[in-house]
């Protein structure tokens, strides 16, 4: 007998929603079924994002900090105009017929800005304004708020300086809120994540120059099951979480009767999947001599 040697099982959207209605003892019979079945399954996603950390979904992001602003987006923004290079770093910038206003943390390229979370909507196609440089150019398209709305969450940050990785702390709401002077300017030692749909990423001490860059390892939304042939954001070890998962959802619209025994099963899956899917570290114990005596 020899094996497959064989490494690539992977089910689509529609083989999900298949062995889910098989498993609330259905059948598949209309398009129908399918849109509701996509439907539970993206709700399922959600539900994966309050249970905990999806190792498989941290990323780790760079943004390049700049003289004198505090807040940035809680993952990479850029503006695409007609050209960048007259613009100068930590100015802000006005949309001529939207009135919009944000402020450009760095020039990735030719014709991108990384701007902050805009004040306003800025439109295609109109001319901004430097309010320092004075300089202007065109947007060519609509600002894309996708892969900062994608963070769910940052679970540690450095601030990195001269090739050197500085840890810095996160502060909850209520301290952030009663730093005094939250204009003061140095290195980046403290951060805190203002959760909103598009998260806001607040630094303290304001940055000193335009040189130094935060680096953090954010938690990141599960891509949407969009069409029936799609496969799906998770790795092969949360198969069986994710059908379990499915058919649950699914009872609930369409069997009730299962929903006690699919809800146990769904349960136990993501338990194991989840105690699988831990950060794993060496652990170092040390003797402490507070108490010691001779």
């Amino acid at each position: 007998m020899t094996t497959s040697s064989s490494k690539n099982f992977e089910l689509d959207v529609a083989e999900y929603i298949e062995e889910a209605f098989e498993r609330c003892g259905l059948e598949v019979r209309t398009g129908y079924d399918l849109k509701t079945a996509r439907r539970s399954l993206n709700l399922l996603f959600a539900d994966w994002a309050n249970r905990g950390l999806n190792q498989w979904t941290i990323e780790q992001t760079t943004i390049p900090l700049a003289t004198g602003i505090t807040e940035y987006p809680g993952g990479t923004l850029t503006m695409t105009v007609g050209g960048s290079g007259s613009f100068s770093i930590a100015e802000t910038i006005t949309g001529g017929t939207s009135g919009a206003t944000a402020s450009i943390t760095s020039k990735p390229s030719s014709t991108t800005l990384a701007i902050t979370i805009p004040s306003g909507t800025f439109s295609a196609s109109e001319t901004i304004t430097g309010g320092t440089s004075a300089a202007t150019t065109t947007v060519s398209a609509a600002v894309d708020f996708g892969d900062v709305r994608s963070t769910i969450d940052i679970l540690s940050a450095v601030v990195t300086r001269d090739s050197t990785d500085f840890q810095i702390e996160r502060v909850s709401r209520s301290s952030y809120l009663n730093i005094p002077n939250k204009a003061q300017t140095g290195r980046v030692n403290e951060f805190f994540l203002d959760r909103q749909i598009t998260p806001i990423l607040k630094v303290w001490p304001a940055p000193e120059n335009n040189t130094d860059v935060v680096k953090f390892n954010r938690l990141t939304r599960i891509d949407d099951a969009d069409t029936n042939i799609n496969t799906v954001d998770v790795p092969f070890r949360f198969y069986p979480c994710l059908t379990a998962g499915l058919a649950y959802y699914l009872a609930m619209k369409r069997n009730p009767q299962m929903m006690g025994v699919l809800k146990q099963v769904y349960e136990e899956e993501m338990q194991r999947a989840m105690d699988e899917d831990r950060d794993r570290a060496s652990l170092r114990i040390s003797p402490s001599y507070d108490y010691y005596r001779t």
